[in-house]
């Protein structure tokens, strides 16, 4: 399975990125930036179910909160009268785990690629030259440079404090974890919405189900927050800039989301200054 992981996914985008590397002036942070947009073009045809999943969804609240005042406290009624409306527009309620998913297995044979990089300390290791196909493989001995700005993209970056055991998160993870938020807020607009029917109904069926969806929100990026402290810093520059095309994306389709509250407290605190 391992094997079968790498040759599909781990050694496709080995290659993909030193190809951007070679494009990019052979600065490691550069190509990380380019093939992550390339990345997010390439994955954009399978993520669309998702976005259009959405859509459909929001189209049909009118419909479902009906439901909802038509079965009132009858919970089995209306989870089958709301399955029977989603199958009549076509909607998938699983659709939404696919974006995640691809981006879970994409982050790990990056995080893969990687590691076996970080063993050549600078220099290109077997290992990882094994990875590449022919027309970019690396001479015996040659060097990486994996420099950007502050950072060296095989090391984690960390804030250490004097008399504290553990490093702490720093600027490229914290960003990464706060626009990784700020992206699955937008992209879910109805959160709220349930939360108001949820509250009104008070069914664990309603709860569970935004229980889950917001929970989404707040765990992808507490994971980025906790592991990032250990991972190479260039998978955290990959993760910014993934997460800040797809809130662009988001935007795009969905407006503000589920960050039209705080954009409207925003606006209003803005007049009255």
């Amino acid at each position: 399975m391992g094997e079968l992981f790498s040759a599909l996914l781990t050694q496709p985008l080995a290659n993909g990125l030193i190809v951007f590397y070679r494009l990019l002036g052979s600065n490691m942070g550069l190509a990380i930036i380019g093939f992550s947009l390339f990345l997010r073009v390439v994955l954009t045809p399978l993520t669309k179910p998702a976005t259009d999943n959405m859509k459909k969804i929001r189209e049909i609240q009118p419909q479902l909160k009906k439901l909802q005042k038509k079965y009132g406290s009858d919970k089995q009624g209306y989870l089958k009268a709301q399955a029977e409306v989603y199958k009549q527009n076509g909607i998938n309620p699983t659709a939404g785990c696919l974006p995640q998913i691809l981006q879970l297995l994409v982050l790990i044979a990056l995080y893969q690629a990687f590691q076996l990089l970080l063993a050549g300390h600078g220099s290109v290791p077997d290992a990882f030259n094994n990875l590449l196909y022919t027309p970019v493989k690396f001479a015996e001995g040659a060097m990486l440079n994996t420099r950007f700005l502050y950072l060296d993209v095989t090391a984690p970056d960390v804030f250490r404090v004097p008399g504290i055991s553990f490093a702490l998160p720093g600027l490229l993870v914290i960003l990464s974890a706060l626009v990784q938020f700020l992206s699955a807020k937008i992209s879910m607009p109805y959160v709220a919405q349930e939360e108001q029917v949820a509250k009104k109904t008070k069914g664990e069926a309603d709860d569970m189900a935004t229980a889950m969806q917001s929970s989404m929100i707040y765990t992808f990026p507490l994971m980025t927050l906790l592991i990032g402290v250990s991972f190479p810093s260039g998978l955290a520059l990959y993760w910014l800039v993934f997460s800040l095309f797809q809130g662009w994306q988001q935007y795009r389709s969905f407006g503000w989301g589920g960050l039209t509250p705080w954009v409207a407290k925003a606006k209003a605190l803005r007049a009255k200054a």
